[in-house]
């Protein structure tokens, strides 16, 4: 690698706190490392931020126009690092004590050199199956899927569930299953049974639509966790660190959320009982909102009806009601929810400009 190389993967790297948390987010999507490394105004390493660091973030409140001089903490965590030039066996050995896979090697003025990464660690196969919803009609994608289910509409020149199927196999996840209802056979004609495409499908017919949870019960042997998402999603999500996050939390069920922001056309008055006490002028408000993934333990599907049409929406209210444990995993990566004429459109345009998970 030359020098401009290296001082270009470096300045990938390197972020202020006077970014937001989306330009942190952006910049770990576009750096392909997982990290960012914080720096001050005279380029001197302040810590490590992860996507992890960042998810943490958005789950206490803040938006992605956040500084991350506000959303995290800046000064007072203490990164692992070492000095540039220490052997590359002393490097591993700091980052297997530390249990880190990222390392910040600093020159004398605490600027950055270079980041090792411990890229020899092996990845295991997940242990999960994957669903993928795929029996909806697509209605307000017709004309489009007059003859087309929609997770066979083409993005970028292939079939959206080809994407979608190729991203699980890449996270280790072979064992996919279908639920099919409007058109199947132009899913089954396609995929077979996965083969081509290294993994191992099953098709779920549904005679009736049964909703996203309802279709669940159709799944025979699960004895482990079940990842479900809707079959229109387009998404760069990092399946392994929900995986993750699901097993931290100690979650029975896990759901991604996407941060929304609105702005509200309007001056929003706050008053109480007549008296207003405060006038924002077109203020800019912040949800989360379902991203259509979930990751649910086998033993929840105990809790879905026999019979009849279920949501994913009936079946968390209904944990929540008997006390289990429900968390939300942020999806920092790329998302989009393909669900109207011009969210197909936008698909085309990203899938040639987003850097999909290698």
């Amino acid at each position: 690698m030359s020098g401009r190389e290296a001082i270009s993967i470096l300045e990938k790297l390197l972020i202020r706190a006077s970014a937001t948390v989306q330009d942190a987010m952006a910049a770990i999507d576009a750096n392909s490392r997982g990290v960012v490394l914080l720096v001050d105004e005279q380029q001197r390493f302040l810590r490590t931020i992860t996507d992890g660091d960042l998810r943490r973030a958005i789950l206490a409140g803040h938006a992605l126009g956040t500084l991350l001089s506000v959303a995290l903490d800046i000064r007072n965590k203490k990164s692992t690092t070492a000095p540039v030039g220490i052997p590359r066996d002393e490097q591993l050995a700091i980052m297997a004590k530390a249990q880190i896979r990222h390392l910040p090697l600093l020159q004398v003025d605490g600027t950055v050199a270079e980041l090792s990464c411990a890229d020899f660690v092996r990845e295991e196969v997940l242990p999960l199956q994957a669903v993928i919803m795929a029996g909806g009609f697509g209605t307000r994608l017709r004309p489009l899927t007059d003859d087309t289910p929609k997770p066979m509409l083409p993005v970028g020149g292939r079939p959206l569930m080809e994407r979608t199927i190729e991203g699980l196999q890449r996270a280790g996840i072979s064992r996919i299953n279908v639920t099919t209802h409007y058109m199947p056979e132009k899913i089954i004609q396609h995929f077979g049974r996965g083969q081509k495409f290294g993994v191992d499908l099953n098709y779920v017919s549904e005679d009736q639509p049964l909703g996203t949870a309802g279709a669940l019960r159709l799944i025979s042997e699960v004895d482990e966790p079940l990842l479900v998402m809707n079959g229109d999603i387009l998404t760069n999500v990092d399946y392994r660190a929900m995986m993750k996050f699901h097993r931290e939390h100690q979650a029975q069920l896990t759901v991604a959320l996407r941060q929304y922001e609105m702005q509200v056309p309007y001056g929003v008055v706050e008053a109480k009982d007549g008296m207003v006490s405060e006038l924002r002028e077109k203020p800019r408000v912040t949800f989360l909102v379902n991203a259509g993934i979930y990751l649910l333990e086998p033993t929840v599907l105990k809790h879905i009806p026999d019979a009849g049409r279920y949501d994913m929406t009936d079946l968390i209210n209904r944990l929540l009601a008997q006390g289990e444990r429900v968390v939300g995993f942020p999806v920092m990566e790329y998302w989009l929810d393909i669900g109207r004429l011009d969210d197909f459109q936008k698909a085309q345009e990203d899938v040639e400009r987003v850097r999909w998970a290698a």
